[in-house]
Parts: structure tokens; C-alpha cells; sequence
């Protein structure tokens, strides 16, 4: 699971969980079985927009750790095109009106991506993969920072936290409702631990079966990011960014798919409904009808 979905997803998953463990342990579903539908839903709200939330406020700390990213110093770095990276990627945040600078950064990678992420415009993290400064020349890696502080610009992990805390609630909502079905086959010693297992299972069953959505917002997102670093960094250089993608598409680091939807490439996955990005070449075509 952890290859097949995306980190944030990932992230809330886990989160959902643990706060499904700490509310069961305290009694909270019992109160709930008294309270009714209306009861349900409060808490399922309460709880799905905590873990999209709670998941969004440590998006930037997690991606450090997870990726290995080295944050550049502007005050000690000595390589020249680590230095274009930050001084490019401040050139294009300020074109964007973003009133503070993201942090810069570089993960060690053979593939050729970058990503963006971060719980505000304020608290943002731009980072390039070592792949990508090594094979791409500076236009191309303009069009992709470009890219990236549009994600950060349009405000795209709020939008996709708020999405993500609308399923979070129905996920739970029902995930609880076909437990206290299933729980009501057993005895009466037993209901309660069943109940308690099977909203666990459904809540993962049900995250992954709804993960689609959030993938399909990712994929509508990236057209629109496209769309301002064309306008933001040149239409060309956008254009020779994602050309100079394509070019290198195979060099893919197996173990950092769990945050591709934040990167600015991605492998398309079964019928594409697991895909984070559109394909390449749509995203040329479109840009070029610009």
C-alpha cells in the first residue's frame, strides 16, 4: 500500500487509525451507538477533517524524512547549480506575489523530478532530486521550479486537505455503519471487539476504494499548474521541461513512489485511476494550445 498510494493519503490513513484506536479506547463509540445518525456524522466530520488536517500540518516534516532532503544554504552553498536552484526558485516565488520564501531542497535520486508540499504559503518546501539538477539544463529546471511554486501559488495540498477531509467523513460514517452490522451477527460478549476491528478494516477498505478522487484532483491540478508556470516562467520553458521529462520518464527512484503526487512526473497506474499525473504528453499538447 505503501508503494501504491500517495504519501498524504498514506499519512491520513495512518492518522485516521490511530485516532479510531484513542476514541475506542476512551469509549467514545459507545457514547456515539446512543447518540444516533446525527451523533455518527459529528464525530466522523470531527474526526475525517483532524486526520486530513493533522496529515497537511506535518506534510513538509514527513516529506524531509521520508525523501532524505537536504535543504540548500544560501549563506554556505558553493555548487553553482545548487545556487541557480534557490536563487531561480526565490526569482519565480516572488514573480508569484508569495510573500515568504519556500525552503529549497535536494534529495538524492537517479530520477529526474522535483516536488512541492507544505502546510501553507508560508511554510512551503520546494525540492529537487539530485537526478534532475545533473541531467536537465537550467531552462528546463526553470519550467520545473516554475511548476512547483505555481502548486504551492494555487494553494494545492489546502484543496486537496479539505477533499481529503469530505472523504475522510464518509469514510468513517460508513465504515462504522457496516460494523455495527456485521458486529450484530456475533455475541453479545464478542459485538464491541468485532465492531472495533471491522471499523478498522472498513476505514483502510474504504480510504483505498476512494483514493480515485483525490488522484483525479491531483491529475486536474497538474493541468492548471502547468497552465500559471507556463504564464509565471515562459510557455517554453514549460514546454522543454516536460519534453526533457519524457525524455527521462525510466529513471524512476523505486523507494519514493509514496510521494508522487506531489512530484511533477508520475508512472500512469492501472486505468489510469491510481494515476497522480496525466500523461506527459497531454500535458505538452495542452500547454502548446495555449
Amino acid at each position: 500500500m505503501f508503494k501504491r498510494i500517495s504519501f498524504f493519503i498514506f499519512v491520513n490513513i495512518l492518522v485516521l487509525i490511530t485516532i479510531t484506536t484513542i476514541t475506542t479506547l476512551l469509549g467514545v463509540p459507545r457514547y456515539i451507538g446512543n447518540g444516533g445518525y446525527w451523533a455518527l456524522l459529528a464525530f466522523s466530520v470531527i474526526v475525517g477533517f483532524s486526520g486530513a488536517i493533522i496529515s497537511l500540518l506535518f506534510s513538509r516534516i514527513m516529506a524531509k524524512w521520508v525523501m532524505g532532503v537536504k535543504l540548500i544554504d544560501p549563506r554556505s552553498s558553493q555548487i553553482d547549480r545548487l545556487n541557480f536552484v534557490l536563487e531561480e526558485t526565490y526569482r519565480l516565488a516572488k514573480l508569484a506575489g508569495l510573500k515568504k520564501m519556500p525552503q529549497v531542497g535536494v534529495y538524492d535520486s537517479v530520477e529526474v523530478n522535483a516536488f512541492a508540499t507544505g502546510p501553507s504559503k508560508r511554510r512551503s518546501l520546494v525540492a529537487v532530486s539530485s537526478g534532475m539538477i545533473e541531467t536537465m539544463d537550467r531552462p528546463a529546471i526553470s519550467g520545473v521550479l516554475a511548476h512547483e511554486i505555481a502548486h504551492i501559488k494555487n494553494g494545492d495540498m489546502v484543496t486537496t486537505t479539505l477533499l481529503q477531509g469530505i472523504i475522510n467523513t464518509f469514510v468513517i460514517f460508513f465504515s462504522r455503519l457496516v460494523a455495527k452490522i456485521v458486529s450484530n451477527f456475533v455475541r453479545e460478549e464478542l459485538s464491541y471487539v468485532v465492531y472495533f476491528l471491522c471499523s478498522v478494516v472498513f476505514e483502510i477498505v474504504f480510504s483505498i476504494l476512494s483514493s480515485p478522487i483525490i488522484f483525479w484532483h491531483s491529475r486536474k491540478r497538474e493541468f492548471k499548474a502547468d497552465s500559471y508556470a507556463a504564464e509565471l516562467g515562459g510557455k517554453d520553458n514549460m514546454i522543454h521541461a516536460l519534453e526533457s521529462l519524457s525524455r527521462n520518464i525510466r529513471l524512476v527512484d523505486d523507494r519514493q513512489k509514496s510521494i508522487a503526487a506531489f512530484k511533477i512526473s508520475g508512472k500512469e497506474k492501472f486505468a489510469r485511476l491510481f494515476s497522480t499525473h496525466p500523461p506527459l504528453e497531454k500535458r505538452i499538447e495542452r500547454l502548446k494550445s495555449l
